[in-house]
């Protein structure tokens, strides 16, 4: 028998009347009526209110436990009167008489009170992670995400996915961001690095015979904060499959992210997009939504107009196209009898994100009205295809910077307006992204996306396309607007590693010295494969209808990339930095 419990703080109810029971948890609050004192005891799995009136000797003592002292509690379970029920507690019909009570614990006075959801700064609530996370909303949060990864692994391995651990101390890899190195004391001058992700490793693996890999993987990239990404360290599902298509990766996926947000939803009125997910080209999703992350739950799309002002008298449009300007337009519902002040306020932001502005056009009593509308001529007018009561809002610019600049028109409007549905969560793959691009500094043509990747037409679009018209089979799976995961079907081919970064200007040389192991190991027969990651952080973070990624980690770092909780980065003594063969020195 347990010596501090013989129940949890969630377990108790009527069917438990009378029992003598002993309950050890945390005091969330103690409520003074006069002659009855009201104890919350709380432990990891819910909350029993406990009561002692003022004739029992015990009932000074317990006045003055602080909050969050550890305590046992032993007494009987009894009926609470009909006025205190507390239906939002599976324990509320009943309460514990106190009948004795043991200070497991003091609770000096604490810096931040966890018995509430009240915002405190992210400093101290980081500093005191430890009482942060016995707060109600941070807990189900943290429990939240471990049944999460509990699911994702049951799941998985039920399709046959065979669980690996990728090595963490390994070397610096092409992923893009910077690494955190870690210095060997053995072999010194020499450095570690922590993995940004097991890519090689992976894809390793599929060489190595395995024909399904997945993990919970570590992640660790020495990259700026954002709130979609905690600085340090994240975790993703990571997958990788052989002798697959584009098509056999999302149909593998595809079922657990559905079951994952369908199971793990808030509330059943919640939607979540059915299986095939949509797939979108990265060029489409550019021209509809100005971004390559869209979320799907914006009705709002955007169209191009450059035909509609090409040659009109409207000067400032017209000029512009002629050096290579493109018009884009959203048509807003229900806003052209909006008052003149929500135009302009949309002008007002568009100049604050450093645009000229933001023109527009309402049809409403049967006429077009705004700035632009006089400019243009009735066919004109009319090609615009609004109903009554639609505005359009029109943006120009050069091509990729209209397109983006629309994205955030989009968004803006959608939340001025109230019209995001937010009971559903719309998945989608965005694909067919360009392989190369050109660089705006250099003018040269360099990889746009993953230089690993697979080729759309493989070696004879290397040799034959422009290639900036060449497509790679990399995808991206978003939801509402989150990138959860890039993937790609991999690069399996030497011969079209070599040409691929050729057009990159790489020469072999430099790829067999950047690349050699994953070089070597193609030349002995490799599988075509292909896979992805979904970020389990940004998962959480969504099913939990959180805004930032670190209310779903359990010690995060701050956005300056330390963790004020357990002082790091901190300072290393001398004499351990001489026996790594470190020296350090002052910038200045």
């Amino acid at each position: 028998m347990n010596t501090y419990r013989t129940h949890f703080c969630s377990d108790l109810t009527l069917k438990n009347l009378s029992e003598k029971v002993t309950l050890s948890g945390w005091v969330d609050t103690i409520r003074d009526h006069g002659n009855l004192l009201f104890v919350d005891i709380r432990d990891n799995y819910g909350i029993t209110q406990c009561v002692i009136d003022a004739t029992n000797n015990l009932f000074k003592k317990i006045a003055k436990i602080n909050n969050e002292s550890v305590i046992k509690i032993k007494g009987e379970v009894t009926k609470r009167n009909e006025t205190t029920v507390n239906t939002s507690l599976s324990t509320g019909e009943i309460e514990v008489k106190i009948e004795s009570f043991e200070i497991l614990s003091n609770s000096n006075t604490l810096p931040l009170p966890v018995n509430s959801d009240i915002e405190y700064g992210e400093e101290i609530r980081l500093k005191y992670r430890f009482l942060d996370l016995r707060r109600n909303k941070l807990h189900k949060n943290i429990l939240l995400r471990n049944k999460i990864i509990s699911d994702i692994r049951k799941k998985m391995i039920d399709r046959d996915f065979v669980e690996f651990q990728t090595p963490i101390l390994t070397s610096s890899s092409p992923e893009g961001a910077r690494d955190y190195l870690v210095p060997s004391r053995l072999h010194q001058g020499k450095f570690y690095a922590l993995p940004q992700a097991p890519q090689q490793f992976k894809q390793l693996l599929m060489i190595a015979g395995f024909d399904k890999y997945f993990q919970i993987a570590p992640c660790f990239r020495d990259e700026d904060s954002r709130a979609d990404r905690s600085p340090g360290e994240f975790y993703q599902l990571d997958f990788e499959m052989s002798f697959v298509t584009q098509e056999d990766v999302f149909e593998a996926i595809e079922p657990v992210l559905f079951e994952i947000f369908n199971e793990n939803k808030k509330n059943n009125k919640i939607i979540v997009s059915p299986y095939p997910f949509k797939r979108i080209p990265y060029n489409e999703a550019m021209e509809i939504y100005g971004t390559d992350k869209p979320d799907l739950r914006n009705p709002l799309n955007i169209k191009d107009y450059t035909t509609v002002f090409k040659g009109s008298n409207f000067k400032i449009f017209s000029d512009q196209i002629k050096k290579g300007s493109v018009v884009k337009g959203i048509i807003v519902k229900n806003t052209g009898d909006q008052p003149r002040s929500f135009f302009d306020k949309l002008n007002n932001w568009a100049r604050e994100q450093g645009a000229a502005g933001l023109g527009y056009i309402s049809f409403t009593d049967n006429a077009f009205k705004g700035p632009i509308a006089k400019n243009l001529d009735e066919n004109q007018l009319l090609s615009l295809n609004l109903e009554v009561n639609d505005s359009i809002f029109f943006i120009c610019g050069k091509l990729k910077e209209a397109q983006l600049f629309s994205g955030k028109v989009r968004e803006k409007i959608c939340n001025d307006l109230n019209l995001l549905n937010k009971a559903s969560f719309e998945f989608c793959w965005i694909v067919d992204f360009p392989m190369y691009e050109i660089d705006e500094k250099t003018n040269k043509i360099q990889f746009s996306h993953n230089p690993f990747s697979m080729p759309q037409g493989e070696m004879e679009a290397l040799e034959n396309k422009n290639p900036l018209d060449i497509k790679a089979y990399q995808y991206d799976i978003v939801c509402n607007g989150v990138e959860l995961s890039s993937g790609a079907i991999r690069n399996h081919k030497p011969e079209i590693m070599y040409k691929a970064f050729d057009i990159a200007g790489y020469t072999k040389e430099e790829l067999e010295e950047k690349f050699s192991g994953m070089l070597n190991a193609l030349k002995f027969g490799a599988p075509p494969h292909g896979g992805s990651a979904p970020g389990i952080d940004r998962i959480v973070m969504l099913l939990a209808d959180e805004p930032n990624i670190r209310e779903v980690i359990a010690f995060p770092m701050n956005q300056q990339a330390m963790d004020l909780m357990m002082d790091a980065p901190a300072r290393i003594d001398k004499d351990r930095l001489e026996e790594l063969g470190i020296k350090l020195i002052d910038k200045n």
